[in-house]
């Protein structure tokens, strides 16, 4: 089955090594679709794979409607040869993000042997360019915490995540691919934050302090804006670097100060209680239990509670060195931004 790509507009294509047929995987999702307005807002004609009918609400239909959207399934190699036909370069977003034992499988499958599909197809197809959205998780943690940069190397630890396993295995397979001829660049974002679906992803922190939850970390993390990930991966896309790895991290803050940003902006009551190891030992079991009886996610795993009490830098310098221009946006800035869609979004629901 042929797909006609539609063209986003008319503004000519300034980068003369990227042609404009672009392949988004995880279209639907957070990053994905921010990725999609960016490319869509520069020009380039998108082709995005879905499964089902579902639109991300949160971009608007003027952008999604310029999208050549197919139904496939980065498992699915035979609509993944079929979504790849007349493409140049491939963005790959599509994986699973989850702490939950119940999502393990599934996210393995998603993140090591679909993102190994999408490689060897890219490779059969003679795709021109890869540019693979990876995490930092994929870099690993370590007990103690410290600074990260790309130069860090993966360690068994207690403290990995089986998200950060999957992700770690996943580049794995885009490294291979390279060693085999592809041109690809690998991106390892932060937690990342923004105006999204507020029940899934790390969207839900935005939800969770809305709700006022009372329980802090004491954990340091590193924070970035949607829209700054997406505007990297295309920025990256355009450039001439091949073979190489990028943090893209905006601001590194302890969990109460972001906590605390989220709940002064939402005019809701900061979260007053701070978290102990013990303690966080049984809030996630407790939550396991709560789970149980309501179907709901819960709120708090072992493995998330564990990089909630991690304290973890990461270094942003290299990915400022290789885009001069780029910059991040300020997180509070990101907060107050996203924090005001989500009440416009509650509002509106309610008129509806």
């Amino acid at each position: 089955m042929q797909h006609e790509i539609k063209p986003a507009g008319a503004t000519s294509n300034p980068f003369p090594g990227v042609t404009g047929n672009i392949l988004v995987t995880g279209g639907t999702g957070f990053l994905g679709s921010y990725i999609i307005k960016a490319l869509v807002e520069k020009g380039y004609t998108v082709r995005a794979i879905r499964r089902g009918n579902k639109l991300p609400g949160w971009i608007s239909n003027e952008i999604l409607d310029k999208v050549d959207w197919v139904e496939g399934d980065i498992l699915d190699m035979v609509s993944l040869e079929e979504a790849m036909q007349g493409i140049d370069t491939i963005i790959h977003s599509a994986a699973i993000v989850s702490f939950a034992k119940k999502d393990r499988r599934n996210m393995y499958q998603v993140n090591v042997d679909g993102t190994a599909n999408v490689v060897n197809m890219a490779l059969e197809q003679q795709v021109k360019r890869l540019i693979h959205i990876s995490s930092v998780a994929a870099l690993g943690r370590t007990a103690d915490g410290g600074q990260v940069d790309e130069e860090k190397k993966w360690e068994e630890s207690k403290v990995n995540t089986h998200y950060a396993k999957s992700k770690y295995k996943g580049e794995l397979e885009v490294w291979r691919g390279m060693a085999e001829g592809l041109d690809a660049v690998i991106l390892n974002p932060s937690t990342i934050l923004g105006y999204g679906d507020w029940h899934s992803s790390s969207c839900a922190i935005f939800k969770n302090v809305y709700e006022e939850f009372k329980w802090y970390s004491p954990g340091i993390n590193g924070f970035v804006d949607v829209e700054d990930v997406a505007k990297a991966a295309v920025l990256l896309m355009e450039s001439t670097i091949t073979g190489q790895r990028y943090i893209i991290n905006g601001d590194t803050w302890p969990f109460q100060q972001l906590m605390n940003t989220m709940a002064d902006q939402f005019g809701k009551k900061r979260p007053s209680r701070a978290t102990t190891p013990f303690l966080i030992s049984i809030a996630w079991r407790l939550e396991s239990v709560k789970s149980l009886f309501t179907g709901k996610k819960p709120l708090l795993t072992k493995e998330s509670a564990s990089v909630a009490q991690s304290k973890t830098y990461f270094a942003n310098d290299k990915i400022l060195k290789a885009l001069p221009g780029f910059s991040f946006t300020p997180l509070e800035e990101s907060i107050k931004k996203a924090c005001k869609k989500y009440l416009d979004q509650l509002v509106a629901d309610k008129k509806a």
